[in-house]
């Protein structure tokens, strides 16, 4: 992403699913997938749905949203409000981030959400948020700590991270989603980072999320 990119903000809204959804008769499930599918597909703004259900207790599905404005994802969130599934959800975690330039590498991609590629089966989404002691280290401290993590990082090709950033918006720096195929790409890749300096600089980077590719319609009718 280039300094003269457009910025957005992403917004990644997780849901619980109240368990009498699970009386509605399935054609009823179904028209009520498509009024939510009508909904995100006419607000033109950038937009994935992910399952967790039965890989969290907290949350049964994701809706990450991408937009020029938090207003145009406020619009959005609230006519998914008003539809009959609506009535069903409620959300147990939210997170706001933007995008920017890295402080670290130049010639940083595209993140991989906004480019329109192949999704991957999965996303891992965790909030971060590092120590005051790393602002404090001199900036061609940190770039030398950041050099070692990245190289570690370019190890793993087939996985696809989305750095955003959430300092003065939300509670973390930043927000992480990683895609990937193989869960266990990813869980090397941490298991991997674990061992390089800036580890020691992290003050936390829970909940790391699960969430598997589903479309809307079969998400919302599998949900029960």
């Amino acid at each position: 992403m280039s300094e003269n990119s457009e910025q957005y903000f992403f917004n990644f809204s997780f849901f619980k699913v109240d368990p009498k959804w699970r009386w509605m008769a399935d054609l009823a499930k179904e028209e009520s997938a498509k009024e939510v599918e009508n909904i995100i597909s006419n607000s033109k703004i950038m937009f994935r749905s992910y399952s967790n259900l039965g890989l969290r207790d907290d949350a049964d599905f994701l809706f990450w949203f991408a937009a020029k404005t938090v207003e145009e994802i406020q619009i959005v969130i609230e006519k998914l409000y008003k539809t009959v599934f609506g009535k069903y959800i409620i959300s147990s975690m939210t997170y706001l981030s933007c995008t920017r330039q890295s402080l670290y590498v130049n010639d940083l991609k595209e993140l991989g959400f906004m480019t329109g590629n192949t999704l991957k089966k999965h996303v891992i989404v965790y909030p971060f948020t590092k120590t005051r002691e790393w602002y404090l280290l001199p900036k061609e401290k940190r770039q030398e700590i950041m050099d070692e993590h990245i190289t570690v990082s370019k190890k793993y090709p087939q996985i696809i991270l989305n750095t955003t950033y959430s300092f003065g918006i939300h509670d973390e720096d930043f927000m992480l989603a990683f895609e990937v195929d193989d869960i266990r790409d990813f869980q090397d890749l941490i298991m991997d980072l674990r061992e390089t300096q800036v580890s020691t600089y992290v003050k936390n980077d829970i909940p790391m999320i699960v969430c598997v590719k589903k479309d809307i319609i079969p998400l919302i009718t599998s949900l029960g």
